[in-house]
């Protein structure tokens, strides 16, 4: 799913809304997501998963093309950690589309 088929999605299930108002309600939950992980916050939406930024070490790695070594800084990684809900979700058998 892409984020234009969300906003086309939720803009469905909300009449009320304007596809502008919804696409700006997208954006901002989107924002505030990167906000929250750019300051290492933790974030957790119960039933679906949470994210968090990790550390990862300064290391040495290699040019592929070259194979010339390179010092590669640490940075910090998003990791997303699946909530049982969506896992169980996932593995459910296949249910017939409707429509």
């Amino acid at each position: 799913m892409t984020k234009s088929e969300l906003i086309e999605d939720v803009s469905r299930q909300m009449p009320d809304m304007s596809k502008r108002d919804v696409e700006i309600v997208v954006d901002t939950i989107f924002e505030r997501m990167r906000d929250a992980l750019a300051r290492h916050d933790r974030i957790e939406i119960r039933g679906f998963g949470s994210f968090i930024a990790k550390p990862r070490r300064a290391r040495e790695g290699r040019n592929p093309r070259t194979g010339e070594k390179v010092q590669v800084p640490k940075k910090w990684v998003p990791f997303f950690t699946c909530g049982k809900e969506l896992k169980d979700r996932v593995n459910e058998p296949l249910q017939p589309k409707k429509g």
